[in-house]
């Protein structure tokens, strides 16, 4: 069973993008589980199709620790099993506490006994705490995809991210396995990437292009390959599936110096 993160700058686009990605590897017949790791809880919506997902905290909440498996994880497109972690009341408390409750609450219900080729982990924002670190730090997911683009504050977060994947690579045996472009059509995009990429010791494993098939599936509670498959970017998707699926580079990130970056994106114009 691979356990992958995907983290990224806050509204990057991580949550279309994993679920997305799920679709396509659900598609070549992959058995799935995608924990949702964000407070907001819309980290299923599209493979469950727009299901209002019962978060693991506010089952806690309700019903107390006795609960079932199957009240807090549902099943969608292509068999993909959805868990949200959700967080805590609004002002109160620890969203990435939260993080850590639903997973050991998932490994007590024997969530990962489940006959599993892969566990996404969707992870709100950037590693800016402990809680949301948790997947890296303990160990959890092995890989980590980070989303990005070619805007100036995406690409400082891919640096800062990769500076914790850093930090936890020896004791958690977490690697990179490489950017994932969600285009904002940036001027000379793809190979701002993968500079910042080859920089930091890894790849671009995929440009995904912006496409308004995107918006017009979620606005369907709908991945683009579910929606309408024989959309471009549904092709996408799937080729994105199948490079993580074959994927065999996996890293401990170089972080840079944010001179260093600047540089990088100096050299690609974005700091004129």
């Amino acid at each position: 069973m691979r356990q992958v993160a995907i983290y990224g700058k806050g509204g990057i686009g991580k949550s279309t993008t994993t679920q997305n990605l799920t679709a396509g590897l659900g598609e070549m017949g992959k058995k799935i589980m995608i924990v949702g790791c964000d407070p907001k809880a819309d980290s299923t919506r599209l493979v469950l199709g727009g299901l209002a997902q019962k978060t693991v905290l506010d089952t806690l909440r309700e019903e107390g620790d006795d609960i079932e498996l199957e009240t807090v994880l549902k099943v969608g497109y292509a068999g993909i099993k959805g868990v949200e972690s959700g967080g805590p009341e609004p002002g109160v408390g620890c969203a990435g506490r939260g993080i850590i409750t639903s997973i050991g609450l998932l490994e007590q219900l024997g969530a990962y006994e489940e006959d599993l080729d892969y566990v996404f982990y969707d992870v709100l924002g950037d590693v800016v705490c402990g809680g949301f670190a948790m997947p890296i730090r303990e160990g959890k997911a092995r890989e980590i995809y980070i989303v990005c683009s070619g805007e100036m504050m995406a690409l400082y977060a891919a640096n800062n991210i990769s500076k914790g994947i850093s930090k936890y690579a020896n004791t958690g045996g977490v690697r990179l396995g490489g950017l994932i472009c969600n285009s904002r059509k940036v001027d000379g995009e793809a190979d701002l990437v993968s500079a910042v990429a080859r920089e930091l010791g890894t790849q671009m494993i995929h440009f995904i292009p912006r496409d308004n098939a995107v918006q017009k599936a979620e606005i369907n509670k709908k991945t683009v390959i579910d929606f309408s498959p024989d959309e471009p970017q549904a092709d996408e998707y799937r080729t994105l599936a199948r490079k993580i699926d074959g994927n065999d580079m996996f890293v401990v990130p170089q972080p840079m110096a944010i001179d260093r970056l600047e540089a990088i994106l100096m050299e690609h114009g974005i700091l004129d």
